[in-house]
């Protein structure tokens, strides 16, 4: 059974400070950590009500009350189970390929998505401003289903990370050139912009490659994309060449 402490501490990973502290984070659900067992990471610990995972250890597994698994779970209908993970090392970012930079993405819905899309795009690297939502946020990992193992994403001063490559730099604004009309490169960073305010203007002199996906509707008065859409719009466009 699970004891106290272990509910209380599985409840701190709510929070980023905590996770960050125990260098722990959770995913629910078993196709999610059937993907994240079947990765490098390491399990620390595997809560389930079901008699499932045979392939994990006994001492890594514990039987747990469906009450209690509402106590910990973030779903508004809990999973049958929950995992807890130790958090990988950072690995260095390779200056080369095509790198998928965010600016102060904020929902984890979305950076859960664009994670997906790195993945089904071959993108293998991701970098994120300080102020965009934390990767083993729970909610961003039950989002990726899996692909958070298969893409390495690092949190960096973007200014500094900008400055200091030698790969050219695409942003994507309202008023760039269209991307349909555009040459792109297999090789480059694309930065997409926080979902109310876009690129921070302290970046824009560092992006020497504007592009636009063009609205086609008639009376052009949709704002703009959902980012997570336009992050799909752009990738595949990059992958088209």
């Amino acid at each position: 059974m699970v004891s106290k402490n272990q509910i209380k501490l599985i409840s701190s990973l709510h929070q980023k400070k905590f996770r960050l502290a125990h260098q722990l984070f959770f995913a629910e659900g078993v196709k999610c950590i059937q993907e994240l067992l079947d990765s490098s990471l390491e399990l620390d610990h595997l809560y389930t009500t079901q008699d499932d995972f045979d392939a994990v250890a006994k001492d890594k597994k514990s039987h747990i009350a469906e009450s209690d698994l509402r106590k910990i779970s973030v779903l508004a209908t809990p999973n049958t189970c929950l995992a807890v993970f130790k958090m990988p090392a950072e690995a260095n970012i390779q200056n080369a390929g095509l790198i998928l930079a965010l600016d102060s993405i904020r929902d984890p819905g979305n950076l859960g998505t664009i994670l997906r899309l790195c993945d089904w795009f071959g993108i293998s690297q991701m970098v994120c401003s300080r102020e965009t939502v934390d990767v083993y946020n729970p909610k961003v990992v039950q989002a990726t289903m899996g692909s958070i193992t298969r893409v390495n994403v690092n949190y960096v001063s973007l200014t500094d990370f900008l400055s200091s490559t030698s790969l050219p730099v695409f942003g994507t604004f309202m008023d760039g050139d269209s991307i349909y009309k555009t040459a792109l490169p297999q090789e480059g960073i694309v930065i997409m912009g926080n979902e109310a305010n876009g690129i921070a203007a302290e970046l824009e002199h560092l992006i020497k490659n504007r592009l636009t996906i063009p609205r086609f509707g008639a009376l052009q008065q949709t704002e703009s994309l959902n980012v997570a859409t336009a992050t799909a719009i752009v990738l595949s466009e990059f992958r088209r060449g």
